[in-house]
């Protein structure tokens, strides 16, 4: 049993009217998949953690509610990173404070700072789903909550991105994964929530 201390994330009843009620702690470093059907609430789950959609019950994040926090700053802390992200302006370099740590990150997942002067339509759906992904961890997030977050990427590149969740992981960083891809849930975690058809979640192992 994890102690509070040790707890990234606490999820008690959590639900809305399509799923749930969840009941799950989830340790610091650790990574845990959500899987299910198309439609069955994956998005849904990893967006009530976040605070973004209505729900009942409630998260902690190493003992503090999200009731607790001003909700920009859990978001912040606690953070959802959709299958494709928003863009608020025409350049890729206005969303970055450029600097050696966002070169690091993207020669980490093979994207060149070129890149940085790039109109936001240029990029392909891969380059638009990392860029959007790097501009998160730039704020240091403690959760990620990523929702496909290598659905656009081949096979090479998909293992450049695993191995910097690892990375991230090895220091600290909890992570909640919605995929459809079963080789991804057997190479990045050790458990599942898994969203049933008539919206119940199952806890199980990988």
């Amino acid at each position: 049993m994890l102690t509070e201390s040790e707890t990234g994330l606490e999820i008690t009843g959590l639900k809305n009217e399509q799923i749930g009620p969840v009941d799950c702690m989830i340790g610091l470093g650790e990574c845990v998949a959500v899987t299910g059907r198309s439609g069955a609430g994956k998005s849904r789950l990893l967006r009530m953690i976040a605070d973004l959609d209505p729900h009942e019950g409630d998260v902690a994040f190493q003992g503090r509610s999200q009731n607790m926090v001003d909700a920009s700053q859990w978001r912040r802390q606690v953070m959802y990173f959709p299958a494709e992200s928003g863009w608020w302006s025409e350049y890729v370099k206005d969303h970055f404070n450029t600097g050696p740590e966002t070169v690091a990150l993207l020669h980490a997942v093979a994207l060149s700072e070129n890149m940085l002067g790039m109109p936001v339509h240029r990029l392909s759906t891969g380059e638009r789903q990392r860029m959007a992904l790097l501009r998160g961890l730039l704020l240091k997030p403690d959760i990620l909550l990523l929702d496909e977050p290598c659905s656009a990427l081949d096979a090479t590149t998909t293992a450049r991105v695993e191995a910097l969740f690892m990375h991230l992981r090895a220091n600290g960083t909890t992570i909640v994964l919605a995929t459809h891809d079963e080789a991804q849930v057997r190479r990045m975690t050790g458990r599942r929530l898994r969203v049933l058809d008539d919206g119940r979640v199952r806890e199980e192992a990988v």
